[in-house]
């Protein structure tokens, strides 16, 4: 185990958990929560199956995840159907079984009721709702084998509405949704499936939506008061809770759309 997933693991206190043997295919790993979460899935032992479109980024990733089993890297293009199978295809490929995939790719677009247009539209649910039922339709005969589980990476923003977000809202309910039908689908089969519901994490998210640096700073000024808790949220909390939801500890939850958003989406405006 490298040193820095060593500091992850007993940062998060995270020791008690045990994924060796299993294998974790991640989307969206090249940064932020993906690239956090990958992190501690090696320290704790996990195979990783890692996709995204920088294979720059992507590499980082696995130098910091070094540990008995060099990750895959796939460079991969979710919207695409044979990249998405390539992808799946490859994973089982290198490492004969599937046990977890975390579907956490996903695109901003910043836009409203007034200021939308059919090409956000079609760029955010392709991305975030489209891409993700394929790929997990077709991870799902592998996780039937290993009596696997799924985690979604959704948001606040599925729970709650938010004006300025129309498009990205819309496509995270649909995660939500889809997260718990499929696991009415799938418990049959014990095979669990769940999400996370970050709300403001300081990642680069926002910044590839087209915020600028001075925008982003003050975009993330306010948020820190629309948390309960007052201060946004580090990617390693949310690296926490979908590792939870995909270890044994969690062996009796599935369907649920967990809150990792300090609060947010119990609050009200005054």
């Amino acid at each position: 185990m490298s040193v820095f997933c060593k500091q992850i693991v007993n940062r998060l206190n995270l020791s008690k958990m045990h994924f060796a043997g299993k294998v974790v295919l991640i989307t969206g790993a090249s940064s932020g929560i993906g690239a956090t979460t990958a992190k501690v899935f090696a320290g704790l032992g996990a195979a990783l199956a890692l996709t995204g479109r920088n294979l720059e980024n992507l590499q980082q990733v696995a130098s910091d995840c070094a540990s008995g089993t060099t990750p895959l890297l796939i460079i991969a293009e979710l919207t695409s159907e044979s990249d998405t199978k390539a992808i799946i295809d490859q994973t089982v490929e290198r490492f004969g079984r599937l046990d977890v995939l975390v579907n956490n790719a996903a695109v901003l677009e910043l836009d409203s009721m007034e200021t939308t247009s059919l090409a956000q539209y079609d760029n955010v649910m392709n991305t975030n709702v489209r891409s993700l039922y394929h790929i997990t339709t077709l991870a799902v005969p592998h996780l039937i084998k290993t009596k696997g589980n799924i985690v979604n990476v959704s948001s606040v923003t599925g729970l709650r509405a938010f004006s300025g977000l129309l498009t990205y809202s819309m496509s995270k309910a649909a995660v939500d949704q889809f997260t718990r039908c499929a696991a009415l689908d799938l418990a049959p089969k014990q095979v669990r499936v769940n999400s996370v519901n970050p709300g403001v994490i300081v990642t680069n998210f926002q910044r590839r939506a087209g915020m600028n640096r001075e925008q982003y700073t003050e975009f993330l000024k306010r948020s820190e008061g629309n948390h309960a808790l007052g201060r946004n949220g580090r990617a390693e909390e949310v690296a926490r809770a979908i590792v939870f939801l995909a270890s044994d500890d969690a062996s009796f939850i599935t369907g649920t759309t967990l809150p990792v958003d300090g609060g947010r989406h119990a609050m009200c405006p005054r």
